[in-house]
Formats: structure tokens, sequence, C-alpha cells
């Protein structure tokens, strides 16, 4: 590993006091520096009791120690980890022992870059130890749990292996050009290339899913003034988050509050009444509301069905239509509703009726199903990996069914398989690494 092969160390436990803290070391040296701190090493994968003593050789704790030898250990090289009592002065003094026998502070997330690069994950399982942590969700939790199993990255290398198969078939194609074979044609290659394209697209959606789950959903309520924004915002809070009265123009401002839906962390905004206004404090609630609408994933556009309020615009896409207060409108009305606007959600903000029908509605319009149950963790990289991907396949279709030009094809495979492989890291650049595991936490 170079320059970065020195050994390193970190608290492995989140910072502040508990009833235990572990210090992490990585590298080389640790069997040294074990004699030397601790008086020597265990047993692997053996917890024995340890301790740290002042530099006067006062005791100052007693813990438990576990060694992990290369290459059987997370990073691949010799680890130790010392499980002390969870003082924070004490880890302190722990890192600072080390330290001044050589032992360098590790970056964030070293521990699994070196994982990363002696072989013991890829990147999207690295990646999946991150999500993992910092997961909201029970539904983020087992989506991270299959990318740290592997589930994605198994993905991605049988769509690689594809890659290489159809990319040996074209360039055997154009190797065989000037002789009577017929084998290697273009109808035969377009067949393949489609195969791969049908895959890439479904890994396309996969991601997506694995990426909200990962990120969640930004939902704002707009409408027209006592539409009853504000009360759908309470009933799917399960609170009093938002003012509500009779009077129109109650809120002035964006309101938020985070929910889950069906496992799906949401942060939902209700916003002020959109409407023709000359009041100065109005017009800045709507143009904070107009804000949040162009960054929202979703939009809910509520109507007052009481009041026969009905869509006169055409609206962006994500937009779920809402009927509101139909609680207060004939069975006979609510069907015609149903009829002139498939895809809307009748309910009662007040009685909390159709909220499940707008949960589901809410998914939909990001691609999304209810049953989360294969999803994996992903990130907006591998989407980009994926488009670009899927760009560099559209582009070798391009040029087998114009001309039957093979080379073009075949470069265009060969930059669809590095863009792929970007993903699990088979190709990474070190400035794409340093992005990724600077986001992980220190120990980590």
């Amino acid at each position: 590993m170079g320059a970065d092969a020195d050994t390193i160390a970190a608290c492995a436990t989140a910072p502040g006091r508990g009833g235990v803290a572990i210090v992490r070391v990585s590298g080389a040296r640790v069997t040294a520096l074990a004699k030397q701190l601790f008086g020597g090493l265990p047993p692997p994968r053996q917890a024995r009791k340890a301790c740290i003593a002042d530099t006067d050789g006062s005791l100052l704790d007693q813990g438990l120690m576990l060694y992990f030898p290369a290459p059987h250990s997370f990073t691949g090289e010799h680890v130790l980890e010392y499980h002390a009592h969870g003082s924070p002065v004490l880890i302190d003094f722990v890192l600072q022992r080390l330290a001044a026998i050589g032992v360098r502070l590790a970056r964030p997330g070293e521990f699994s870059e070196r994982a990363f690069l002696n072989g013991k994950l890829d990147l999207t399982q690295a990646e999946g130890i991150s999500d993992l942590i910092e997961c909201a969700t029970q539904s983020g939790l087992r989506a991270a749990g299959k990318s740290l199993q592997g589930v994605f990255s198994e993905r991605v290398n049988a769509l690689f292996e594809e890659l290489t198969a159809l990319r040996v078939w074209v360039e055997a194609g154009i190797d065989f050009s000037d002789e009577d074979i017929d084998e290697f044609g273009t109808q035969e290659s377009l067949q393949k290339l489609h195969t791969v394209q049908q895959a890439i697209t479904e890994l396309q959606r996969e991601a997506k899913q694995g990426i909200l789950l990962h990120d969640g959903l930004s939902v704002v309520i707009a409408g027209a003034p006592n539409a009853g924004k504000s009360s759908l915002l309470n009933a799917m809070t399960r609170q009093d988050t938002a003012l509500v009265t009779a009077i129109p123009g109650t809120t002035r401002d964006v309101i938020g509050a985070r929910i889950q839906i069906h496992g799906v962390p949401v942060e939902i905004q209700d916003t002020a009444g959109l409407h023709d206004s000359q009041d100065p404090v109005e017009k800045l609630g709507m143009q904070r509301a107009r804000q949040a609408l162009e960054h929202a994933n979703v939009v809910v556009r509520m109507f007052d069905a009481s009041r026969g309020e009905m869509p006169e615009e055409r609206y962006r896409r994500h937009t779920v239509i809402v009927f509101n207060k139909c609680d207060l409108i004939t069975s006979e009305t609510q069907q015609g509703l149903r009829m002139r606007f498939p895809g809307a959600v009748l309910i009662s903000a007040k009685y909390r009726s159709g909220l499940d029908d707008l949960a589901e509605a809410i998914l939909n319009s990001q691609g999304l199903d209810v049953d989360f149950a294969g999803a994996f963790s992903a990130r907006r990289r591998h989407l980009v990996a994926l488009d670009q991907v899927s760009g560099n396949l559209q582009a070798a279709h391009d040029a087998l069914t114009q001309g039957g030009a093979m080379e073009l094809a075949a470069e265009d495979l060969r930059q669809a398989q590095k863009a792929l492989g970007e993903i699990t890291g088979v190709f990474s650049s070190d400035d794409l690494l340093g992005k990724i595991f600077a986001s992980f936490c220190i120990g980590k």
C-alpha cells in the first residue's frame, strides 16, 4: 500500500461516555506494539484480559483484547482491538500512547479502504457498511445488509461478464470481417446487446429504489388556501405539527416533519396556500412554497372536493393529485372524480381515511413497490455509472444498426464495461476512492 502501509489506530465506537469503547489498530506493527503496551498477544480470535498502565506503571484500566492475524481480519492486515471502559479521557490516553510509539491516527473510512485495497470488500460492500451505520429505517437496514452481503456486487459482476462475452463476440466479428463467416454477424451481435440492455435497465430501476431507501424522499404538499394541507400534514405525522384553523392562509411558511412511508424515510412539507394576494407576508410564503416545489421528489397537489375544486393545469411528473374532504361529498361524486381523474387519491384528512392509498401513490410515483424484500442500498454515483453504461450501449446499438460499424461498437462496449467496473472498483481512480471513504466515520 506504499506510503499508507503504516499502522493505524482509531476509536471504533461512537464518541462519548459508555459502558465499553473499542480502540482498533491495524497494520504490520500490531504484534510489536501489543507486546510493548499489553505484554503480549492473546491467541487469535480469543478474548483475553488486558491492562493499560500509565507512563509510571500504575494501572489505569482493565479491559479485553482481541487479535485477528492477517489475512483473516476485516482489513486483511494484523488487527488488534482493545475493549476498554467507555471513558473519553481513557480512550484519548490510549490513542496518545499508541501515537507515542509510532502508530498513526486513522483517517475517516481508512479501515474500510484498506479492506477494499486488500481484496476483502469491493466498493459496493464497503459503501454498504457505511449505509448500515447511517440507515434510518428497517427497510434501509435490510437493503444495506444486502449490499454488504454482495447482492448488488453479484448483479454488477454478472453484467460485467456478459459485457466481456459481448465484446469478445463483436471483436471476433471484426477479426473475421474479411472471411466468409456469418456466425459473428450484426444481427447476432444486436440480439446479445439487447439482452444486456434489458438487464441494465432493470438494474437501473432497482438502483433508483436503493437510492431512495438510502436518501429518502422529499414530499411537498401544495394547493389553495384551506384545501386541508396542514390537516394532511398532521394526519400523516399523527401529531399537531402545523396550526390548523378555519381561516384561509393560516400557514405562511414551509413547515416540515420526518416520517416513514412503508420503511422509506420521508421529509414531508406543508406550504403556504397558492393564490393571488398582495399581502407581502403571503407573497413571501408562496415564494418559499414554489422553491420547495422545485426541489421536491414528489408534489402532493391538494384540492378541496367539497368546494368543487378541480385541476385546471398540467402538472409536472411525480405529482400526486389528491381530493380532500371527501367525507363531505356523495359516493356518486367520488366515483365521478375517480373516472375523470384516474390515479387521483380521495381522502379525508380530518378522519384520516385514504391515507394508505396516498402513501402507496407517493411511492408508486417514484417507481417504488411497497415490498422491498429484494432491495439493496445504492448511491447516486452508482446510478450515474449505470446511466453512462446505458448511453454507451445505445451508442454501440446505433453503430451496429447504422452500417454495421463493428469497430465503433467495440469501443462503445469497452467504455460501457469501464463505467460498470467503477461501481465495484474494478476500475477506479484515487480521487473516486478518496471521496467515497472520506464520507465514512472514523474507526470504520
